[in-house]
Parts: structure tokens; C-alpha cells; sequence
């Protein structure tokens, strides 16, 4: 791996914890959004992460001041053409990301590599909005960054071995496990993971027990650390159902139908903790 400067596109939650690890690994950062309110907002909350570990004592003074030294709130996308490789962690929706990664097609040299967040889009499809499909890969971190290990490395169906074996190098060096992962509906994580969590929504709406009674049993009973309608307000609700209605559009088959109350939280903007309830009411 020769290249040292990263541009992290997105400056919500996972593209904030994406840029702190990757800052925390020696690269040089750029974290860009259209809001700079946002990668102001993320900027904060990467220094309060990383001042919290310092009180812990799980990193030195020195080791925080170099880190958020590494980071640069940049606004927009022009920022993109000084980097090697680009992580884009906007919104989960197909057009947006298509339109972005044709949009930096332009932007970047020919060198740069594009690595999309997605948790369920297909790599294939958002690399034929661009020029260079075989630098274009899926590189899933899971939430929170930070803390999580696993980091989903999905080909596209043109995806090169040079790409791919930068983008593992570069996942090691972050301190992730990389998986590699194959290009279908949902990759591995979120095909298993979310038809769960959308089952545990069809239990509540049809009353087979409350929320609180549905996440015990899968805690105590599954020994999971946190229950699916827990999890389910932590990632957020229109991720679920976005992720949900790619599985569904993917594979055509009945078991990834959407659940009505799933779908009728997000359109009451009942997204979970981001905006204060979703499954589970937060002050």
C-alpha cells in the first residue's frame, strides 16, 4: 500500500466513526458532507470519542491531539480529486449513491479507488455509474465503527484483484477483520440480520409480545447482546426498511416483504434514537 490520504464522504454516524478509525490507523483524512453543520457536529463527536478514551486511559493525550490532527472537515465533493481513495458513507439509497460515484468519476484521478459503505446495494450497479468499474468495491463497516470488528469487502462483478487487495490491506491496517464477500442482495450480514429484525417488527404488530418482551427473549434467550428492536433503533428505521426493500426487490420472494409497521414508523419519522423514538421512546 502506497498512498496515505483518504476521503470519507458522508459525515453522519457511520462516516464519522469510518473517518476516526481511519485517522486512528495514520491516515490523513477527509471528511466531506454538503451540510457543514454535520461535519461539524462529526467533527465534535470524534474529538469527544476520542478525549473519552483518554480519561479511560485506553490512549494517550498525544495519541488524541495526532489523531484529530489527521482529520480535515471539507465541504462538498472537489476535495476528492488529492486522495487515493474515496469511502462514501452518504444516505442508503441506490439513485443518491449512483449520482455520487458519478460525480466523483469525474472529480478523482484515474488512480483513486471508490469504495462505497453501502449495507445492501449492489456494488455492480453503483459501479456502472462510473468509468473505472474495477476500482469501484463495497467496504461494509459495521455500527459503530469504532468498536466493531468486521469489515465486509464486497466485489462488484468487475472489481479488480489489485482493488481488492489494497482495500484488505487498508482494512488490516485500520485494525478490522475483513471478510470478503460476494455481490448479492444484502451481502452476508444484512440478509440474515435484517429478515430478523423484520420478523421481530411482525411480532409487535401482531401482538405476540411487546418490544421490551420480544429484545429479552432474544437477549436471554439467544444470548445476543442487544435485542432486534434495539438494534433496529440504533441503525435506524429507514436504514431497515431501505436495506429490506433492496432484499425484496433482489430476490422477489415473499419472506423479505417489508413489515406495514416498520414502514409506517419511518413514514411518521419514528426512526429510533436518531430522532427520539422509534420501537422504543428516547429522551
Amino acid at each position: 500500500m502506497v498512498f496515505q490520504k483518504i476521503m470519507v464522504l458522508g459525515a453522519g454516524q457511520m462516516g464519522s466513526g469510518i473517518a476516526q478509525v481511519c485517522a486512528t490507523g495514520g491516515f490523513s483524512v477527509l471528511l466531506g458532507d454538503i451540510d457543514q453543520e454535520c461535519l461539524n457536529r462529526a467533527v465534535a463527536g470524534i474529538d469527544g470519542n476520542l478525549r473519552r478514551s483518554v480519561e479511560k486511559g485506553r490512549l494517550k493525550e498525544t495519541e488524541r491531539e495526532a489523531i484529530i490532527g489527521r482529520i480535515k472537515a471539507v465541504p462538498g465533493l472537489d476535495a476528492a480529486a488529492e486522495v487515493e481513495m474515496v469511502v462514501e458513507a452518504v444516505v442508503e439509497n441506490e439513485a443518491v449513491k449512483k449520482k455520487v460515484f458519478a460525480a466523483l468519476d469525474k472529480i478523482c484521478p484515474p488512480f483513486t479507488i471508490l469504495a462505497s459503505n453501502t449495507s445492501s446495494v449492489p456494488i455492480t450497479r453503483i459501479a456502472a455509474a462510473t468509468g473505472r468499474p474495477q476500482k469501484v468495491i463495497g467496504m461494509h463497516f459495521m455500527n459503530p465503527v469504532p468498536v466493531m470488528k468486521l469489515v465486509e469487502i464486497i466485489r462488484g462483478v468487475a472489481t479488480d484483484d489489485q482493488t481488492f487487495n489494497i482495500v484488505k490491506e487498508v482494512t488490516e491496517k485500520l485494525g478490522k477483520v475483513p471478510v470478503e464477500v460476494n455481490d448479492f442482495p444484502g451481502f452476508v450480514s444484512n440478509r440474515i440480520l435484517m429478515p430478523m429484525i423484520n420478523e421481530a417488527a411482525f411480532c409487535l404488530m401482531e401482538g405476540v409480545s411487546t418490544a421490551e418482551g420480544i429484545d429479552t427473549v432474544m437477549k436471554l434467550g439467544m444470548n445476543h447482546p442487544m435485542g432486534p428492536l434495539e438494534l433496529a433503533d440504533l441503525i435506524g428505521l429507514d436504514t431497515c426498511l431501505a436495506i429490506m426493500e433492496v432484499l425484496y426487490e433482489g430476490f422477489r420472494d415473499s419472506r423479505y416483504r417489508p413489515c406495514p409497521l416498520l414502514r409506517k414508523y419511518v413514514d411518521a419519522s419514528w426512526l429510533g434514537r436518531k430522532t427520539g423514538r422509534g420501537f422504543y421512546l428516547y429522551s
